[in-house]
């Protein structure tokens, strides 16, 4: 019997260093890889606006049109999909679909589909591998619900671990099942917008080699608190996002980079921070839905809100924070903003603003192009003082922070982080009308 079997990419849009993928490549007599554009809905009361925001769009749809010219030069395609459970149900009809391969490093609230899809088809031989992970499971010296409880404990056991070395692309693959399906689409090309980054794993494998070329890895620890540009931090978040790059990737050329050219402080703070993103990969998979619960993974909530005018005034920039304001416009532009950036907006929006930490976290979601749900919903849990940081919270003073990382107010001019829009609230805790005019003067 013919074993034909669908290539289900999610957060892997690549051929290199693809565990899964090589699996389904060397045991499938025919092969469908197929993308779906279902992007899931995760708690909907929250999101302001479209579920993506188009500098996000636009990165993805990149990424998607790069894998299909790669896996034409291999004489396949990509089938992308817009309705996961009818379309994915049809391609298994109609081709008689054995087997469905998929990348394993995903969070329950992005498994809805799949697991219907394995509900409904139990027939069907379902496999999966780690593509996006620096570790796999059974290397740890603990099982997944002794998960140390804060970064710090992690890295001391994760250092000892040797990372696998990276697979290589693969120089061919099964043929395609004939007559695709005539609702097939291919992805268009992403339109030109205000992003520092377009998606594909060409455009991220030949970032990495041009940064790794450079003398900025030296001087990394240096400069990663920066605010604006290309150069103070690795910028491989985006492509890690889309899993357009593969983290041991990443570790192998730092290590080619450390054995050929210097390796320092800095050299090993971006093996650090890979380390921080795969903490959080691992802490999204032991707390499941408690990532988006509102006391995060703590048995208690925080002591804040949710005001609809402060949060559009964080949105839009135009709080009484020049700092923070710069930040959210920089995001609105690009969709990108520093970590330090994302560090003081969510401090702001926490304590300042005293709003629910999840509308803000939501938001990030739609807006950054290196959205990752582990990182993202992990760091504001931290922030909020409802996640892993053992210290219970953490509020940072902007104006200090201004002085330490834009004394000159370079980044915040350059944003229009400066804005006439006080007082914070028109209205009071009751809901009456502030007196706008009497306010100014009495200040």
């Amino acid at each position: 019997m013919s074993k034909k079997g669908i290539y289900w990419f999610t957060t892997d849009l690549r051929l290199d260093d693809n565990p899964a993928l090589k699996m389904a490549a060397e045991a499938m007599d025919q092969l469908l890889f197929v993308y779906s554009v279902d992007i899931p809905v995760r708690l909907s009361h929250l999101q302001v606006g479209p579920s993506i925001s188009k500098n996000r769009q636009d990165f993805l749809l990149a990424s998607l049109n790069c894998l299909n010219e790669q896996l034409q030069q291999l004489g396949q395609h990509l089938i992308v999909i817009e309705n996961t459970q009818s379309e994915m149900a049809q391609l298994i009809d109609e081709h008689g679909i054995t087997h469905i391969y998929r990348n394993s490093d995903h969070h329950i609230l992005d498994s809805a589909d799949w697991l219907k899809i394995q509900a409904n088809y139990p027939q069907i031989n379902y496999s999966e591998a780690s593509n996006n992970r620096l570790f796999r499971s059974e290397q740890f010296p603990f099982d997944l619900s002794e998960l140390p409880d804060s970064f710090s404990k992690f890295r001391r056991k994760a250092e000892k671990i040797q990372i696998d070395s990276p697979l290589s692309s693969p120089n061919h693959l099964p043929p395609p099942i004939t007559n695709p399906m005539p609702w097939s689409m291919q992805p268009s090309r992403a339109t030109e917008t205000q992003t520092l980054f377009k998606g594909g794993e060409l455009e991220g494998v030949r970032h990495m080699e041009t940064y790794f070329q450079s003398d900025l890895p030296s001087t990394y620890k240096q400069t990663r608190n920066g605010l604006d540009g290309m150069d103070y931090s690795t910028k491989f978040s985006p492509w890690l996002a889309q899993g357009c790059l593969s983290a041991r990737r990443i570790i192998h050329r730092l290590n080619q980079y450390e054995d050929e050219v210097v390796s320092n402080d800095s050299t090993y703070w971006i093996y650090f921070e890979l380390l921080w993103r795969e903490y959080f990969q691992w802490y999204a998979q032991k707390h499941g839905e408690q990532m988006i619960a509102f006391s995060g993974i703590k048995d208690r909530s925080p002591n804040t809100s949710f005001y609809p005018e402060r949060f559009q005034k964080w949105c839009q920039g135009t709080t009484p924070y020049p700092i923070v304001n710069a930040c959210m416009r920089q995001l609105k532009a690009t969709g990108y903003m520093s970590n330090r950036g994302r560090q003081l907006v969510a401090s702001c929006f926490v304590h300042e603003l005293s709003l629910d930490w999840r509308y803000g976290a939501a938001y990030m979601e739609q807006q950054l192009v290196d959205f990752d749900l582990g990182s993202n919903w992990g760091n504001w849990q931290y922030l909020a003082g409802v996640g892993a940081d053992p210290r219970g919270h953490r509020q940072f003073d902007l104006n200090k922070q201004t002085q330490i990382y834009d004394p000159k107010q370079h980044f915040i001019n350059r944003w229009q982080g400066h804005t006439d829009n006080f007082p914070l609230d028109s209205t009071d805790p009751s809901d009456w009308p502030i007196d706008l005019k009497r306010t100014e003067i009495l200040a």
